[in-house]
């Protein structure tokens, strides 16, 4: 598939309806949990299309290219409206968090296991972990508070058990910061995957940043808190792989072609005909929004689509699938790592007064007093044991004991 020979720039203003911004939610019992994972990782690149465009905005002194960027910009925030009310009223807060992770997860395995650049794979590996933990602490949390089993809302899919512990992952600002990447040099693939992981996690992190103080209960507001500082994190990771000799034009046609990808790979995914019409439409969409950019770098930036996405055909198509073994052998083998400047080392090769562990005194210490921490702690106090969904023995001895919570795995 290749967009730019499908372009139609003469669909102007694909303006909805108020009552149009307002599509049928998906049943939030029958509906696959792959599906709800698409609409969340659709959202999430709508809300980075918006928020691209308002900085471009911001950085653009031509009122006639600003008056372009408002249109755009207009539609993809109609459309990011369309995918929000696909969320059902009766999905709690929590319950679409455990959809949130799920995703992280299953993205992250799915793009690390096609990704071709090691230095890239390395970070999506190392991100993986940090969010599978995520959806344990979330999913004792559910368990203990609702008596919802997270399980059944992944579709027994993902397994639900620790990885590094959300403790050990507060880190030193500086040792989240890589190499960024030469995109006239990377693979297409990386480059869309990079903008695709950037935008779903900065989605996550927006997630928790304001749903933290709407949680009616002090736990769990306290959870929200810490995790939403680790999404920043991997906020922080990810889009430090964009490079940074990038123009804004350029950036433009990516984000949008980018968007036709996801949404061409949605299309082809989904199974649900109601959420498949809404992406169908929205792939139409951006087909005139790309032709929109690629005019405009033409125009302003004396350049063609060519430079920034070579011949324009797609790559293979994002699909959810089984990655169970996958995430088991990264389990296995990279636990214990953590960011050391540039790269990543295990926690026991470091100095004792490295900036990881000054980190870790200020905002970590006293142990007992950290949620993620907290939540699994509460469970075993409750129940006598953790909640967990596995489907065979952790890979980790020192993560198989559903009676104590680790807190110096991957920290001391």
């Amino acid at each position: 598939m290749n967009p730019f020979l499908h372009l139609n720039e003469n669909v102007k203003h694909n303006w909805f309806s108020l009552k149009e911004l307002s599509c049928k939610p998906y049943n939030k019992f029958d509906a696959h949990p792959y599906t709800k994972l698409r609409v969340i990782l659709a959202n999430g690149a709508e809300f980075e299309a918006v928020w691209f465009l308002h900085q471009f905005h911001r950085h653009c002194a031509d009122n006639d290219l600003r008056r372009e960027l408002a249109f755009l910009r207009r539609e993809e925030q109609q459309q990011q409206k369309r995918l929000a009310s696909l969320k059902p009223i009766n999905e709690s807060i929590l319950e679409h968090t455990i959809g949130y992770e799920q995703l992280a997860v299953e993205l992250t395995a799915m793009f690390a296991k096609r990704e071709s650049d090691p230095y890239f794979k390395k970070a999506l590996d190392f991100a993986l972990l940090e969010d599978f933990d995520h959806l344990y602490r979330y999913a004792d949390l559910l368990d203990m508070q609702k008596e919802v089993k997270a399980e059944n809302l992944v579709g027994k899919l993902t397994e639900i058990m620790p990885a590094r512990p959300t403790i050990a992952e507060h880190r030193c600002p500086c040792d989240d910061i890589k190499r960024w990447c030469n995109f006239n040099k990377a693979d297409l693939l990386t480059k869309l995957q990079v903008g695709i992981i950037t935008a779903a996690e900065q989605q996550t992190m927006n997630y928790y940043m304001n749903q933290a103080n709407f949680y009616t209960e002090k736990l769990g507001r306290e959870l929200y808190t810490e995790i939403a500082q680790i999404e920043e994190q991997h906020v922080s990771l990810y889009g430090g792989f964009m490079d940074v000799n990038t123009s804004w034009l350029e950036c433009l046609v990516m984000h949008e072609y980018t968007e036709c990808y996801l949404y061409w790979s949605l299309v082809n995914d989904e199974t649900d005909p109601n959420v498949k019409k809404v992406f169908q439409s929205h792939f139409d969409m951006e087909l005139s929004h790309l032709a929109t950019a690629a005019r405009l770098l033409e125009k302003y930036g004396k350049k063609d689509w060519h430079q920034v996405v070579g011949d324009g055909q797609f790559p293979e198509a994002i699909k959810f699938g089984d990655t169970t073994d996958y995430v088991r052998d990264v389990i296995a083998n990279t636990v214990t790592l953590t960011g050391k400047g540039e790269d990543y080392v295990d926690v026991s090769e470091l100095e004792s007064d490295d900036c990881f562990f000054q980190y870790q005194d200020q905002v970590t210490e006293p142990h007992r007093d950290v949620a993620s921490h907290c939540v699994i702690a509460k469970h075993i106090a409750d129940c006598d044991t953790d909640y967990r969904y596995q489907k065979k023995e952790h890979p980790i001895e020192e993560l198989r004991d559903q009676t104590c919570d680790n807190t110096t795995l991957g920290r001391k």
